[in-house]
């Protein structure tokens, strides 16, 4: 069945064939009344009789349809409503008289009764408000004139196991429902963290592709004003395709296809850096790559990498900047991997924890990384520090860098 014509427990029906489906369910249940027409129409009571037994009949069903239709219009479980417990004393009072006045074939509005008050009381107190329902029956049907045993014992089953049935549906309803709210939680933080990653990815790309045009950009003002056209042209063509590949990347980030490599990463910060006149102080064989590194871990490191560096061209007013890769083994003896970018700039008075590296450290802590930032060695400039694990297995590190990795 599809969703459109599913019925759905515990909510109200939404189309015809979902009305349709739960008043076949509904009248199941009117079954039990063929032992009080049966007796209405058997003819062995006087017409008073007769007329007072349909009279309360139809009262009997007024109440239980007020409760049906009631719990139908919320679409939800009854909570406690002093109006719904005075529809199912109503209940237990008509069905009582009915008893006492026409004998014990009406003891199965009793355990109508007990199913109302499974459906009516809080779900903690269905089941022991049936019990409590279900020994009144008893007491009504040895109690009234034809007392029957076994008239009584039939309907003192069907209304405890009714109600108990009842019971475990309502608590049925209430985890469906729970389970639904939880799913649009769900729902709804995915898509929180949806727009958190776009605007991470698109803070970092525009911030670095920004930031690099807008140099060359007044670069090439500086060399129109100096008649330097060459120069100028050569700006132009790489603001180009600047631009050209910022359009891809956002794209790509978009589409949540973007993940950085630390050689694409290092060779866009040599130019980026090269153009605001910082020399960069980078060990080559960061592009190489690094055995053991995840890509999730490479793209994070990659994501350091840049925003460190849009930070340098945008705030630091540095000269050098220095960029180490290298591998160490954590106080718990797994295998970790630092990225190391220092300047000689201004210092952390302009690096407050802004958009760009909360959005970082969030990127780190995806990938069970974590990030330091402060001032560099002997307080001049500012580092950012980016820790990731190694997960494949490799020969165990000592306290120092491994071969083949870079140490300041």
């Amino acid at each position: 069945m599809s969703d459109a014509g599913a019925l759905r427990i515990g909510q109200p029906p939404e189309n015809r064939r979902q009305r349709l489906v739960k008043l076949c369910w509904m009248s199941l249940w009117m079954l039990y009344l063929a032992y009080p027409i049966g007796d209405l129409v058997s003819g062995g009571h006087t017409l008073p009789a007769r007329v007072a037994g349909w009279v309360i009949l139809a009262a009997f069903l007024s109440c239980y349809g007020t409760l049906v239709m009631r719990r139908q219009v919320r679409g939800t479980l009854l909570t406690w409503d002093s109006a719904n417990l005075w529809v199912l004393a109503a209940m237990a009072a008509v069905a009582t008289a009915s008893c006492y006045l026409l004998g014990s074939p009406w003891l199965t509005l009793l355990s109508y009764t007990a199913i109302a008050t499974a459906v009516t009381l809080p779900w903690r107190y269905s089941l022991p408000g049936v019990a409590a329902v279900t020994g009144y029956l008893v007491l009504v049907g040895v109690t009234c004139p034809d007392a029957n045993a076994a008239a009584t014992i039939s309907a003192a089953l069907s209304a405890f196991l009714g109600g108990a049935a009842m019971t475990g549906l309502h608590r049925l309803i209430r985890t469906m429902q729970e389970l639904r709210e939880a799913r649009a939680a769900v729902a709804a933080l995915s898509a929180s963290a949806e727009r958190l990653r776009m605007a991470r990815d698109l803070h970092d790309l525009l911030g670095h592709s920004l930031s690099l045009i807008t140099l060359k950009t007044e670069l090439t003002a500086r060399f129109l004003d100096q008649e330097r056209y060459d120069e100028a042209r050569a700006q132009v063509a790489d603001i180009e395709k600047v631009s050209r590949q910022s359009l891809v990347d956002v794209r790509e980030a978009i589409g949540g296809y973007r993940r950085p490599k630390l050689a694409v990463e290092l060779a866009a910060v040599r130019t980026a850096l090269h153009a605001a006149d910082v020399e960069v102080d980078a060990d080559p064989a960061i592009a190489d790559g690094h055995p053991g590194l995840g890509p999730e871990e490479e793209g994070a490191l990659g994501w350091a990498l840049r925003e460190a560096a849009t930070n340098i061209v945008r705030h630091s007013g540095a000269r050098v900047c220095v960029v180490r890769l290298a591998e160490f083994m954590a106080d718990d003896g797994a295998r970790t991997l630092r990225l190391d970018v220092e300047d000689d700039g201004v210092g952390a008075r302009h690096a407050g924890q802004g958009n760009g590296l909360t959005g970082l450290a969030e990127r780190l802590a995806l990938a069970d990384g974590t990030l330091e930032t402060g001032p560099g060695p002997r307080g001049r400039g500012f580092s950012v520090r980016a820790t990731v694990p190694l997960r494949a297995q490799a020969s165990v590190p000592t306290d120092e860098p491994l071969a083949g990795t870079v140490q300041q």
